[in-house]
């Protein structure tokens, strides 16, 4: 925390972050006409938010309703309900769904931004849900689009940590919400962008009110003032291994999904500095990965064979699970003592291919020599080959081939949700139970990933970050993985970080603009 009252610069509200929460909230604040800055400390906009497949979870949308689906922000309400229940304030959850219709015709009417309806089922079993989801997803752009600007974007997790190629001729997802607010911010002459500018500091006046931000530009101090308000949509602190040990105990912060530059833990310890209430630090948005050589592990789903073991070579989970349920599957092992090493077990059933989703696919050479994919002619051989016994993974296939053969797995369900049966494109549980057998089998090494932590600052309904008696700290907002989710503990369906990011922030924004929002739109 810092009290310097001089000023290098000085705006209505500056923006700390760059993926699609911050981004969309300096595009409000400069479409509502007030001067914005926003900076971002690595010498890329995104985040990990470029990493994503693009999702937004707001219900009973006008994109919903184009695309033919029929939805309500009281379904989607019923929904949320049931499954995050009352861990997080309802209020605030009742402000971030009631506001999801108005961001989507923010960003259709104002910011001229093209979206889609794409099917990606809701993930838990519960009233309200959508067996065909309610995600919107923006359309991709061009790269002539986008020109020059396309190198100030944050590339793919294959060209950005596995020196795949880069190819900029079509941005998707995640990259085509960033580069689309990007031009949008770009087109108002009272916005203002800057990479490599990295906070470290809020600076705050005699009253406790937060003015500005201090930053560092090329090893250069710099105090941004912020009349209206600072918002904090920085991401967490998925890549600050001290943190992830200490709240999470976590092994290592390099089996996160996003680049090791973001979420460094940086606000954290601003909000700290400032006396914020913290909350949900325990919490990440968790999923199985793929190990690989460089020590990066990649976000891995959609199973389409073979079982996931843990360390002892025991079968635990149902391996079509949404990601994050999967991961905390996962996560619970290692809490009981199990260690923190997996394995994916699969045949030649795809000419040795990985049978999953994997980006970047992953090579069988290189990962054999790096000790993390093994091939061999028999359960029994492979079992001795990855360090686990024998008679355990035995066990395990022959129990699981059990099932393929009835139809039915008894243990775990697999197939048996519409979420599970998606990526396959089955349309019965049997479809995606497929004995292991033949002449070869493989394992290949499997961690505990994640798509970003999400514990931060307590907020309240308009994204104002509150102190430890729950009292809003004036001029401070947050918004995205800076902020504690909304969605508690769970993962309610693609796209909430996003969404509820957006919403927030949208919130947020209105609120520094002296028109904050009522809870019920």
């Amino acid at each position: 925390m810092a009290q310097d009252k001089t000023f290098d610069a000085e705006f209505d509200v500056v923006v700390v972050g760059s993926g699609v929460a911050a981004m969309f909230g300096a595009a409000v604040a400069a479409h509502r006409g007030l001067s914005t800055c926003l900076v971002e400390k690595t010498d890329r906009f995104g985040g990990t938010s470029a990493y994503s497949g693009g999702a937004v979870w707001l219900p009973g949308n006008s994109v919903l309703a184009d695309g033919g689906l029929e939805d309500s922000v009281d379904r989607g309400r019923e929904y949320f309900r049931s499954v995050v229940g009352d861990r997080t304030d309802l209020q605030v959850q009742d402000a971030f769904l009631n506001t999801g219709p108005s961001v989507v015709d923010f960003l259709k009417d104002e910011l001229g931004i093209p979206m889609r309806f794409q099917a990606f089922p809701d993930y838990f079993d519960a009233p309200g849900r959508q067996d065909v989801g309610r995600s919107i997803y923006p359309k991709p752009v061009k790269g002539e689009e986008i020109g020059d600007r396309a190198g100030d974007i944050r590339p793919p997790v294959p060209v950005d940590q596995f020196g795949a190629p880069q190819d900029d001729s079509r941005l998707e997802g995640g990259r085509a919400w960033i580069a689309r607010l990007v031009l949008a911010l770009d087109a108002m002459d009272n916005a203002e962008l800057r990479h490599g500018s990295g906070a470290s500091d809020l600076v705050t006046d005699d009253d406790g009110r937060v003015v500005g931000v201090v930053v560092d530009e090329g090893g250069e101090r710099r105090v941004l003032g912020a009349r209206r308000g600072v918002l904090v949509a920085a991401g967490g602190f998925e890549r600050s291994a001290e943190l992830r040990e200490k709240l999470q105990q976590m092994p290592t912060a390099d089996w996160s999904s996003s680049h090791p530059d973001t979420g460094s833990g940086d606000v954290v310890r601003m909000f700290e500095a400032v006396g914020a209430k913290l909350d949900l630090l325990d919490q990440s948005w968790w999923c199985p990965a793929t190990l690989f050589p460089n020590g990066h592990a990649a976000f891995t789903l959609g199973f389409r064979s073979g079982i996931i073991v843990d360390g002892g070579g025991e079968r635990f989970a149902n391996e079509l699970l949404p990601y994050d349920q999967m991961g905390r599957q996962m996560r619970a092992r290692m809490q009981a003592g199990a260690g923190d090493e997996f394995w994916f077990v699969f045949d030649d059933a795809e000419g040795g291919g990985f049978p999953a989703i994997c980006i970047p696919a992953p090579d069988a050479d290189e990962l054999r020599a790096a000790g993390l994919w093994h091939t061999a002619g028999s359960i029994e051989e492979l079992a001795q080959t990855i360090g686990v016994d024998p008679a355990t993974l035995r066990g395990s296939v022959d129990r699981f081939n059990g099932f393929a053969d009835a139809g039915e797995d008894t243990d775990f369900h697999r197939g048996e949700d519409p979420y599970g049966r998606f990526f396959l494109g089955a349309t019965t549980p049997q479809q995606c139970l497929r004995p292991i057998g033949g002449d070869r089998v493989h394992a290949v090494r499997l961690v505990l990933g994640d798509l970003g932590t999400k514990g931060g600052a307590v907020i309240g309904i308009n994204g104002g970050v509150v102190n430890a008696d729950g009292h809003p700290i004036p001029g401070l907002y947050a918004a995205g993985n800076s902020s504690a989710s909304v969605s508690g503990e769970v993962y309610p369906g693609p796209g909430t970080p996003l969404g509820s990011g957006m919403s927030m922030a949208f919130r947020a924004v209105a609120e520094m603009a002296g028109e904050p929002l009522p809870v019920t739109l």
